[in-house]
């Protein structure tokens, strides 16, 4: 009976942290993280935010992008579900409802706009609720499983976070952060497309027309180096575009456009899953030295 007891008295502690993790889960942290690089690069181009301030804006686009997580984790239970990468997810797992995951994404969406509006500026909430609507209805309801094209257009909403950060700091939009919009824009097929040649076997089984299942990985590896080139040539215009930024930025800009070229060339070339990881795995070190080397060109 003692036993039992102590057993029953168990249970609620251990099922509290596991939907706590499992809660966490729908946010996609490990997605998070280059989002909020980008937010706080920026800020720091911007001017010279407080450390409170930079703390309110990341806790309000990891609301927002948690919520969007949370919401895109409820809409695509059933094809999570046939996938052996995806099917221990909270959701397909059983271990949470799904009308528990889409109340719980749509309540951090509205949370990080209340959040930011009063920690911020409204022009900062409203830009970090374009990107959950953008990411929510826009990629993940629309696109994803409609055109080969929902990465390009879709990753629009990953791109917000550098116009939050700057509009927390400077109440404003220039010329400066809409091409770190573009830059995130441009960046995001050939990141995206470099992983879906990885895993073009399981979106071919759950029938998501993912560009290498509907044109092929000739014609993958085609497009990755076209974005190339065209990220290449965007990443320039905060140096010749009027941006205000100088010579160190310039020099890695450079650097790391001919590196990401020179992987998408050999991945065209040698077509085999080690030249696509390699690419892939060096994409995320682009984003985010490039947003660094902006930092130091400014205060340095």
């Amino acid at each position: 009976m003692e036993a039992s007891r102590a057993t029953s008295a168990a249970l609620p502690s251990s099922g509290v942290r596991q939907v706590a993790l499992d809660l966490l889960a729908l946010t996609k942290p490990k997605v998070q993280s280059l989002l909020l690089l980008t937010t706080v690069t920026t800020m720091l181009v911007a001017g010279s935010p407080s450390f409170w301030l930079i703390l309110a804006t990341c806790i309000g686009g990891y609301l927002s992008a948690g919520g969007a997580g949370a919401v895109n984790h409820f809409y695509d239970r059933d094809i999570d579900a046939q996938m052996a990468r995806t099917a221990t997810r909270p959701i397909p797992a059983g271990r949470i409802a799904p009308r528990t995951a889409l109340w719980f994404g749509i309540g951090l969406g509205v949370l990080a706009f209340v959040w930011l509006t009063l920690t911020t500026n409204v022009l900062a909430a409203a830009l970090s609720s374009s990107g959950f609507l953008g990411y929510t209805l826009l990629y993940t309801v629309w696109l994803k499983r409609r055109t080969w094209q929902n990465i390009v257009w879709g990753g629009a909403a990953g791109a917000v976070p550098p116009l939050v950060g700057w509009a927390a700091v400077t109440g404003g939009l220039t010329g400066l952060p809409i091409y770190l919009f573009a830059i995130v824009f441009f960046w995001t097929p050939p990141h995206f497309w470099a992983l879906s040649l990885l895993m073009k076997d399981e979106y071919a089984k759950v029938g998501v027309p993912m560009l290498p299942v509907v044109r092929g990985e000739d014609e993958t590896r085609r497009q990755i180096l076209l974005y190339s080139v065209l990220l290449y040539a965007v990443s320039q215009l905060p140096f010749c575009g009027g941006g205000g930024l100088d010579a160190l930025y310039l020099v890695a800009s450079l650097v790391l456009g001919v590196v990401f070229i020179g992987l998408a060339a050999v991945l065209q070339r040698r077509a085999d899953r080690r030249s696509a990881l390699r690419l892939y795995l060096f994409s995320l070190l682009y984003l985010a030295l490039l947003f660094c080397a902006m930092v130091a060109d400014v205060k340095l």
